[in-house]
């Protein structure tokens, strides 16, 4: 007991000293000698959690969402989304927003590998300065690598295996150039990725299906940047690629009228055994962007005036083809009724925007800045299923802000508003076997509304503060939630369909948090959110159906503690730790995570639950780490309309990894989910119609090794650039452009 009140008091003093020690070195150059800040593998902020992907090799082996799920107090599950620390996650690439959810935006994060993500941020209490569209919280994944003056490459190579009923592979390799002369500097990050893996699911006893997937993607990102004096110009362009192909297995049982008056009851039975109902399905996806910032800079260095232009299009076609279906009637013999193309699916999104930002100091109490800006975005979504365009969504957001930043003493104060102005409109389209095409009007959504945010942050002494924060956010409904056709697998008793009369959601925010040292911290959060957009499974005799809908009230609530126990204070006295500078990234220690959830919903009776993580470093001989990360969340707990008979996570994954040639090769070998334990099971519990077990189990124990070479340059003094593919203002962890270099 001694020891553990020990560790709680003397941890800080431990961390706070070292990071003291460790931040205080700037990069320079001493006789061709480069030294370079430390980076922290967790950094707390007021508005924020940082994750170093970069330097972590149990985050950046695979794809990253395998990287994603191991975050502490992150909760990701394919029937509900992302969540962190009780917030749900509007999910941005490199300081934009994506604009998908669920199963598209799993697919397109499997496309990524995680060694071409160098952090993530996740803002949990985002400012006037980010759209209120951001809801209740930001998980910024940020691919920017930096570039060399002269030219530079960067290989990375990814391999790992499953072995389940047989064996599958999964590769990806990147290349990272960068280069500059006199005019210009440029950088190239170019990648693909190929995955083979099974899924199993299960709903009640009408559906079971095997399935082998089998998923390549490709990316490649560009950007060109022109130092104009004090000012720059940023030209990026990204394009990804993700080509997926389904072979399933399927079995279960449907109840069909049949248009026969001389059949029994006019029903039949359908029976269709496993190993004869077999489908093949293709989901292809491209997704382009383009990038045009312009960054005016002046001798203040503090303050700061960005124009940007961006446009956004993706394109994604989606088929399913039913190749073997045998079908029992209730008296009769099996018969094969092949149906052959079942879904032929497509979308087309496309956004543009406009945005400035400024910023500047101004005399405020103890000092203070200043920022205001504007955004206008329009998105144009349409939907086809078998030529009929049957949705046509359009959105159109203008906002400004102005938000205050001030110092008194131990206190920091930000306030600040934002107002928005939507006008959002679509038509729906559906043929009728009564009326032939229906045409109707979408549920139109043209409102002002002024989103206000204030946080106040008190010092207790050097690296602790206290922080409250309150935010309200709106949050509209994903392109994925909208979109009226199936983009899965969809049975012969299965409807799945998107809601195109999803109404945004609004979000009051209020957290209170004490951090010390940027890695531990606890702290309470409450979210209460009006047209919650929520996924509802729901059976109705034979047949089962998947939806989106609006939870009119709901409250979450969120409870969590994050810290970090270096080994050395069991063994090592005070007076000794004291004097000992040390990188934490380079000791034995220990991170723990807890957090306790509990979703609210009017009419239902939820449960809370408790969701921990374990990470664990050891350096052992000859200079190999191995890292252990392990997650675990409580069965019987709610979330939103299901609730959990297994638990949604629930696995074990150990990397080693060895640094060789003066640390410019890294070899890592890394085993996930080592005893296979990690399942999805829940039942439903809908509104109307009878509740549903799902299940479902991937392949999620595999092994593999990782490899990283950065080729060096032969010219010593090379200078090290800023980011600059697709770089955004928001991406480094003050919110502030670093200033060129």
């Amino acid at each position: 007991m001694k020891k553990t009140i020990l560790t709680l008091s003397l941890l800080g003093s431990v961390f706070a000293y070292s990071q003291e020690k460790n931040n205080t070195t700037k990069e320079k150059q001493i006789e061709g000698v480069v030294i370079t800040k430390t980076k922290k593998a967790v950094e707390q902020k007021a508005d924020r959690t940082i994750f170093d992907f970069s330097e972590q090799p149990q985050l950046n082996t695979g794809n990253v969402l395998e990287g994603i799920k191991k975050l502490p107090g992150l909760v990701s599950t394919d029937i509900a989304g992302m969540m962190y620390q009780g917030k749900m996650l509007d999910v941005y690439l490199n300081g934009r927003p994506l604009n998908i959810t669920s199963n598209e935006l799993n697919s397109f994060l499997e496309g990524m590998p995680a060694n071409s993500v160098d952090r993530i941020e996740v803002i949990t209490q985002p400012g006037a300065e980010f759209p209120a569209t951001s809801g209740g919280a930001i998980m910024n994944i940020i691919t920017n690598k930096n570039a060399n003056k002269y030219l530079t490459a960067t290989y990375s190579g990814n391999y790992s295996f499953s072995d389940y009923d047989k064996y599958r592979s999964r590769t990806s390799n990147s290349v990272n150039l960068n280069a500059r002369n006199k005019y210009f500097g440029w950088q190239l990050n170019v990648g693909q990725n190929y995955r083979e893996n099974m899924m199993n699911t299960q709903q009640d006893e009408l559906l079971s299906s095997n399935t082998d997937r089998v998923s390549r993607g490709y990316f490649a990102k560009a950007g060109v940047t022109f130092d104009l004096g004090l000012d720059r110009l940023l030209l990026n362009y990204d394009i990804y690629h993700n080509n997926n192909d389904n072979y399933t297995l399927s079995s279960g049982f449907a109840a069909k009228v049949i248009p026969d008056a001389t059949l029994p009851d006019g029903y039949y039975l359908k029976d269709y055994t496993f190993n004869n109902n077999f489908d093949a399905s293709n989901s292809n996806n491209v997704r382009q962007e383009a990038v045009v910032t312009y960054q005016k800079r002046f001798d203040d260095k503090a303050k700061k005036l960005d124009f940007q232009f961006g446009f956004t299009k993706s394109d994604n076609k989606f088929n399913q083809d039913n190749i073997l279906r045998y079908e029992r009637f209730t008296d009769g013999q099996p018969v094969n009724n092949a149906t052959g193309n079942i879904l032929n699916n497509s979308t087309d999104m496309k956004i543009a925007n406009f945005k400035v930002d400024y910023s500047q100091p101004i005399k405020l109490m103890d000092g203070g800045k200043v920022s205001f800006g504007g955004l206008y975005e329009k998105m144009d979504f349409d939907t086809e299923s078998r030529g009929l365009t049957n949705l046509e969504y359009q959105r159109q957001t203008a906002s400004t802000y102005l938000e205050f930043q001030a110092k008194l003493k131990k206190f920091d104060f930000i306030v600040g508003g934002r107002a928005e102005n939507y006008d959002i409109s679509g038509v729906a389209r559906m043929y009728s076997s009564q009326k032939g095409l229906v045409e109707t009007d979408l549920i139109p959504f043209n409102k002002f509304k002024f989103f206000p945010n204030a946080s106040v942050q008190y010092s207790l002494m050097n690296q602790v503060y206290v922080a409250a924060n309150y935010n309200r956010k709106i949050s509209l409904p994903s392109i994925s939630a909208l979109n009226p056709n199936n983009t899965t697998f969809g049975g012969p008793n299965t409807q799945i369909n998107g809601n195109p009369n999803l109404q945004p959601t609004i979000f009051n925010n209020y957290e209170i948090k004490v951090s010390a040292f940027d890695y531990a911290f606890i702290g309470y959060s409450v979210s209460s959110a009006q047209n919650q957009v929520a996924q509802l499974i729901m059976r109705d005799g034979r047949n089962l159906y998947n939806q989106q809908v609006n939870i009119s009230n709901m409250r979450i609530h969120n409870f969590n503690v994050g810290l970090p126990v270096p080994f050395m204070i069991f063994s090592k006295p005070l007076s000794e730790i004291m004097k000992f500078n040390f990188n934490p990234d380079k000791i034995n220690f220990m991170y723990l995570y807890a957090g306790y959830q509990k979703h609210e919903i009017d009419d239902l009776n939820n449960k809370g639950f408790w969701i921990f993580n374990i990470m664990t470093q050891l350096i052992l001989p000859k200079e190999i780490t191995l890292n252990a990360n392990y997650s675990y969340l409580t069965p019987k707990g709610s979330y939103f309309y299901f609730t959990a008979d297994k638990p949604f996570n629930n696995s074990l994954n150990l990397t080693l990894t060895k640094k060789f040639m003066d640390k410019r090769l890294t070899v890592s070998l890394f085993a996930n989910d080592i005893f296979n334990s990690q399942v999805m099971q829940a039942h439903s519990s809908p509104l109307q119609g009878l509740p549903v077990t799902i299940r479902s189990k991937n392949d999620t124990r595999n092994f593999g090794i990782s490899i990283n070479y950065k080729i060096p340059t032969k010219n010593k003094l090379a200078k090290e650039d800023p980011n600059i593919l697709n770089q955004s203002k928001k991406e480094d962890s003050s919110g502030v452009m670093q200033t060129p270099q």
